[in-house]
């Protein structure tokens, strides 16, 4: 199926806050939801902040963060407006509208599940609910070193690790008098060490950090060879030659660290929840149909409505 919207036409107008700092307002985004996209599990550097600029910002929920090196304050006004504050027009179109997937056809996708299953279908309704979520396109490095950290743990603590991490080797910037940092390098972690690494206290997981970091500085080409795979399993098995990278980590970091929509992270949850959407009870036996080139996003509909207890019991 077609995902690219080359339909879409965006109007973007550019301001200044009282104190200098620019922003943008983007409209015709729909649809999307900057607490539903920040909070969905597939990044772990924004949050939700106090408003940093009414004039700007109003009353809308605001979520700050790092991102490819900068910082940025986020708001969705509604599910068609997105507010990006530190950041020029010219560089929403460089570096967020793609970021932010803002190219592609959510609502042509969405509406493609209630053809497909059924407007009633569970799955169909988990779409909806979760319909603002939009899969951001990060860093791929900072993703397979999230990912990384992220097995076996929980969000909070995930979030204080990867903070820890950064502020220790990662590069220094202000935005607002305030000081931030960059995600580290792989080189940066390399030349730590894992017992420097381990001081982020992330247990047994600096060890696979350090093997990750040390790979991709012997060899540089390791990134852009699992971006230049010419299939996914070609992808997955590059990623999965990393001590500590198995499925679901491969699998999350294909998904948001390079734009390979097909992937479908299995966890315990979904393992356990996916029957409820699709005949069949395993995930390796779903039928995607013409929606299989974007199943990473049916899964991320499904963990949001499965995690804020939408979905109920079986059906």
């Amino acid at each position: 199926m077609e995902i690219t919207d080359t339909a879409r036409t965006l109007r973007v107008t550019e301001g200044s806050s009282p104190d200098g700092v620019p922003f943008v307002r983007a409209e015709g985004v729909f649809p999307f939801d900057a607490g539903e996209t920040f909070t969905c599990g597939q990044c772990f550097r924004f949050d939700r902040t106090d408003v940093p600029c009414p004039a700007v910002f109003g009353t809308d929920a605001v979520y700050g963060g790092v991102a490819l090196g900068r910082y940025i304050n986020v708001a969705s006004p509604d599910r068609g407006t997105v507010v990006i504050e530190g950041t020029t027009a010219d560089e929403f179109w460089d570096v967020w509208s793609p970021y932010f997937g803002f190219d592609m056809d959510y609502a042509g996708i969405i509406e493609r599940i209630s053809e497909r299953w059924g407007s009633e279908s569970r799955i169909a309704r988990a779409a909806r609910a979760g319909s603002g979520i939009r899969i951001m396109r990060q860093d791929p490095w900072e993703t397979l070193a999230s990912f990384i950290i992220s097995q076996n743990n929980n969000i909070p603590r995930i979030k204080g690790i990867i903070e820890r991490l950064s502020e220790a080797y990662g590069r220094p910037f202000f935005f607002r008098d305030r000081e931030y940092f960059a995600f580290p390098t792989a080189r940066s972690l390399y030349e730590a060490d894992t017992d420097g690494i381990a001081g982020a206290r992330m247990g047994f997981r600096a060890k696979y950090v350090y093997g990750a970091a040390e790979r991709v500085v012997s060899d540089p080409d390791f990134l852009d060879s699992v971006a230049e795979a010419g299939s996914y399993g070609e992808a997955d098995g590059i990623l999965r030659t990393l001590h500590g990278v198995g499925p679901k980590v491969a699998a999350c970091t294909l998904l948001f660290g390079y734009s390979r929509y097909e992937a479908f992270p299995v966890d315990v949850w979904i393992r356990r929840t996916v029957g409820k959407y699709f005949e069949g009870g395993r995930p390796e036996e779903i039928d995607f149909g013409d929606l299989a080139p974007v199943a990473g996003i049916l899964q991320q509909y499904i963990f949001n409505y499965e995690r804020n207890g939408k979905s109920g019991g079986a059906e």
